[in-house]
């Protein structure tokens, strides 16, 4: 894992945890259940593939995202979701990372 990646991976840990807690203290009713099961979904694949070394790869294609794209969407799966970019939203990380 490079740095890049490294940080990339404690800030999915750390959204994981946030969204473990949300969802254990929210009623199963509640609309936005449904949105962060999705979401933990994500960063669990994306922390999996951070863990086996193919963090990065495009699953259609096989070839590597750029760093900017994985900045922006850390759980990107395929170099088409960036069409969609203005659908995915992610917090901001400490900027003196960049």
């Amino acid at each position: 894992m490079d740095k890049v990646q490294k940080q990339l991976f404690l800030e999915l840990r750390q959204t994981q945890l946030e969204i473990l807690y949300s969802l254990k203290n929210k009623r199963k009713d509640e609309w936005i259940t449904s949105i962060l099961e999705a979401e933990l979904a994500d960063i669990n694949v994306a922390i999996e593939k951070l863990e086996n070394g193919s963090y990065g790869q495009c699953e259609t294609s096989g070839e590597l995202l750029s760093d900017d794209l994985l900045k922006n969407m850390p759980t990107i799966k395929s170099a088409r979701d960036s069409e969609n970019l203005d659908l995915f939203y992610r917090k901001p990380i400490d900027s003196s990372f960049f």
